[in-house]
């Protein structure tokens, strides 16, 4: 079976967010009092007392600069948290943020979107990648909450 590693933001891009987010705007770090908050830095829960942000980030951004891809108006930005200081990144290969409704988007090597897939549980994820993938010509994979529609990480081509 095809492993599909979650890829958090990557170190170099939190440097900057940790700066001013992909909107423009100062970060504000906070106390998360209650727990929770999926953190796209290290891809888990907040745990209760950790300090944290909320910032924009841009997901396709940063790997269109690096592949010449032009996303054009799927550059789009939206709200994700992430811990106010650096943290070790995630541990070990599972799926995260599986326990809820999500929406697989795929996205071509020139950064158009190719359409998504609702998944409704933890069991589905993997064979929804896997068919993802299927298609040569989807390059990435994002994962995102149906709620809010907000980014939580990206799986690329095995």
């Amino acid at each position: 079976m095809t492993t599909h590693i979650a890829r958090p933001i990557t170190p170099g891009a939190l440097e900057e967010l940790r700066t001013a987010d992909d909107a423009g705007r100062p970060v504000a770090p906070f106390t998360d009092e209650e727990g929770g908050a999926p953190l796209r830095c290290c891809l888990r829960h907040a745990e209760p007392g950790e300090r944290i942000a909320l910032v924009s980030y841009a997901p396709l951004r940063r790997w269109a600069a690096r592949t010449g891809a032009d996303p054009g108006a799927y550059d789009e930005q939206g709200p994700v948290f992430i811990h106010a200081e650096d943290c070790a990144g995630p541990s070990g290969e599972a799926l995260p943020f599986t326990d809820a409704h999500r929406t697989l988007r795929r996205y071509s090597a020139d950064g158009r979107i190719l359409g998504g897939r609702l998944v409704t549980d933890a069991e589905a994820f993997r064979p929804a990648l896997a068919a993802a993938f299927d298609d040569p010509e989807v390059a990435l994979v994002h994962v995102r909450a149906v709620e809010y529609g907000c980014f939580l990480y990206e799986v690329r081509r095995p």
